[in-house]
């Protein structure tokens, strides 16, 4: 309503100059309208710069509330890791993930490294978390966990940095090989084959091994059928 009736007087204060018949009253309020219009703009860009700012200052504070992150697919967002890879991470995440909230906090990660033969200090946690913590809610996310790999493979960890050691003390083979190596091993195997068809060939074997399976349970019932008739008659 107050905005309807700002850009109706400033209407009457364009027609009036038009006219030529603008009185000093009128003209004041056009003023005066002119200039609330504008501090209501600084009002509301103040409002959002301070907003940033609180923002900013909570997340150095370790006080910012983490905000919902987007769906991702790690399948096509990690194409350097086979779907194998990703399900073998997604374990491990999860194995850690004792609170089962989708989350590794820092006690959990104390715990993980504590399993790997690699603990760390406090501080050597929190520095872990820091390097992947694209949110600044102080855990790791699945997608952050993934970003471990991801940076370790690609040479972004220093060697000191306690997530290379998870990486490399961890049970999943990316291939680490040290900085270069790992990242010349993932280079080449992107160029020798396209992630569309290296899902279709382990999606194809994932169905194959499902149907042999399934051929072996009805080889089995049918045995026992010829078995349990044997003895019936």
């Amino acid at each position: 309503m107050a905005s309807e009736e700002l850009a109706q007087k400033l209407q009457r204060r364009l027609q009036l100059e038009a006219s030529g018949a603008a009185t000093e009253g009128e003209a004041e309020v056009a003023a005066a309208a002119e200039a609330a219009e504008r501090s209501c703009l600084t009002a509301s860009a103040g409002a959002e710069l301070s907003a940033k700012l609180c923002r900013r200052h909570d997340i150095n504070e370790g006080a910012a509330q983490p905000r919902r992150a987007a769906v991702f697919n790690p399948y096509t967002e990690f194409k350097e890791f086979s779907r194998r890879q990703i399900k073998d991470m997604e374990r491990m995440f999860r194995l850690y993930d004792s609170g089962r909230d989708g989350y590794i906090d820092l006690m959990e990660l104390k715990l993980m490294m504590e399993k790997l033969g690699a603990p760390q200090t406090h501080l050597g946690l929190k520095n872990m978390i820091k390097e992947v913590d694209e949110d600044f809610d102080g855990k790791l996310s699945f997608r952050e966990f993934l970003l471990i790999f991801h940076k370790a493979a690609a040479g972004e960890l220093e060697e000191d940095s306690g997530l290379l050691t998870l990486a490399k003390l961890s049970e999943i083979d990316v291939s680490i090989e040290g900085v270069k190596g790992a990242k010349n091993f993932f280079e080449a195997k992107a160029q020798a084959l396209s992630s569309a068809s290296k899902f279709e060939a382990e999606i194809k074997a994932e169905q194959d091994e499902r149907k042999r399976e399934e051929e072996e349970r009805k080889h089995r019932r049918a045995a026992f059928r010829e078995l349990k008739s044997a003895f019936t008659q």
